[in-house]
């Protein structure tokens, strides 16, 4: 029985595995329709108060679409209704698609994790950390790192690099001084002139000290261009998009996808409600252009540079979760996307959140973390600067997507109680 049974499991993994997502009921993956319907409740709330002006929300499990949704306007001036295709800025969502894309280099035997990023990229040798700094005239004074960087610090953020605009004002005064960016919403600049610029800078710490969110996934971007010979934007088209199918995922998007592009909101700040953020913000000394993904631009930034939709995304963590397999295409092997997805920092505590960990690329949930949160552990997850937020979850086999375009925001609770509200309509 067991010889007749065996192959017959086999073949209903692989047939998961070659399927496309497709929607279905939810009740076909053990999913409760009458449960799910509280993420309406919850996400209409916050469009009625005014906290956002409008959300995608996507649930898979099993493979299967069990809610695929829109809510409020894209547009509230001209109001035009939120479509589940529209296309938004996911920002920091990028890094889990050049970490996937470097361990595609990895697989090829085009480095080692623990090499020094200086074999690759020689500006990076010799690393000083910063010893002293005089905010009045912004200089400062360093001591040799302990260490060189090497390529998981930058997967996993233990570099010691800071984060342009978005970093503290020590580290945004050192960045803007020298013309650093966090790379997105610019108009011309390559990236890769930049992160050479970038590594004469002084690391806030010695490498593997800390974990501190940094520009060292756009480092790990430029490695990609590198060693593969491509620009970032060509290795994900021909590499990741086109095999995948994620036919709306774009640094720059095409003519005939640039009208799916939701405007940029933002909050004010008295009454905490949205309001179209128009063309351009200043975000600390730097013009954020709100329409950037509509530029014929040439920086393609690892970090952060990405638009795309809940589908196309969900398209590509449900490859990880099937083990680095979609409709038949294989990116990456399964103890591949097993490294990514376990704990790489250690004891470290990882910024805003001291009960997880953090692989190559996500946030790792761990057994401390499962205990407040509906989340197992092993659910990987991150998102991005402008309220989008993402989770994959290998046992209970969910992807979950919310999407917003709003920055900054005061309601991205909103994102971790729809989190909740997934959960709570398992059904089996």
């Amino acid at each position: 029985m067991k010889r007749i049974l065996f192959p017959f499991l086999l073949l209903g993994c692989l047939h998961g595995q070659s399927q496309q997502l497709k929607p279905a009921a939810p009740e076909e993956a053990h999913m409760s329709a009458e449960r799910l319907s509280r993420i309406d409740s919850l996400v209409n709330s916050y469009v009625k108060k005014g906290y956002v002006n409008g959300a995608t929300a996507m649930v898979i499990r099993d493979g299967k679409i069990v809610y695929d949704k829109a809510f409020g306007y894209s547009d509230t001036d001209k109001k035009i209704p939120e479509r589940t295709d529209n296309i938004f800025r996911i920002a920091s969502q990028t890094k889990a698609i050049t970490s996937v894309a470097a361990m595609m280099l990895y697989e090829e035997g085009k480095f080692q994790l623990d090499d020094p990023l200086s074999k690759y990229l020689p500006e990076f040798a010799n690393p000083q950390v910063i010893r002293s700094f005089n905010s009045k005239d912004t200089t400062w004074t360093t001591v040799s790192a302990t260490r060189e960087i090497t390529i998981r610090d930058l997967f996993r953020h233990t570099s010691g690099l800071g984060y342009a605009q978005i970093g503290g004002p020590m580290e945004t005064a050192i960045y803007a001084k020298a013309g650093i960016v966090g790379g997105v919403g610019l108009k011309d600049q390559v990236v890769g002139d930049k992160m050479k610029i970038l590594a004469k800078l002084p690391l806030l710490h010695n490498p593997g000290e800390k974990w501190t969110y940094g520009l060292g996934v756009d480092v790990l971007g430029y490695l990609v261009e590198v060693l593969s010979g491509k620009s970032l934007d060509q290795f994900f088209k021909e590499r990741l998009f086109q095999p995948l199918g994620m036919n709306d995922t774009y640094f720059y998007l095409p003519e005939d996808k640039k009208s799916r592009l939701v405007p940029l909101y933002t909050e004010d700040p008295n009454t905490h409600t949205v309001h179209n953020i128009g063309k351009s913000v200043n975000l600390k000394g730097v013009d954020l252009w709100a329409d950037y993904p509509k530029f014929n631009g040439t920086y393609f930034s690892g970090g952060g540079g990405l638009s795309s939709t809940t589908k196309d995304y969900a398209i590509f963590l449900q490859m990880l979760v099937n083990g680095g397999i979609y409709n038949g295409v294989r990116i990456l092997s399964r103890n591949t996307v097993r490294i990514m997805t376990m704990n790489q920092t250690g004891d470290l505590e990882v910024a805003w959140d001291k009960y997880n960990c953090f692989g190559l690329g996500f946030k790792v949930t761990t057994e401390k973390g499962s205990a407040v949160s509906l989340q197992p552990a092993g659910v990987f997850q991150w998102g991005g600067m402008f309220c989008t937020t993402y989770w994959a979850d290998p046992k209970e086999k969910i992807v979950g997507l919310i999407y917003t375009n709003v920055w900054p925001t005061s309601h991205g609770d909103m994102n971790e109680l729809f989190k909740n509200l997934v959960y709570q309509a398992i059904n089996d």
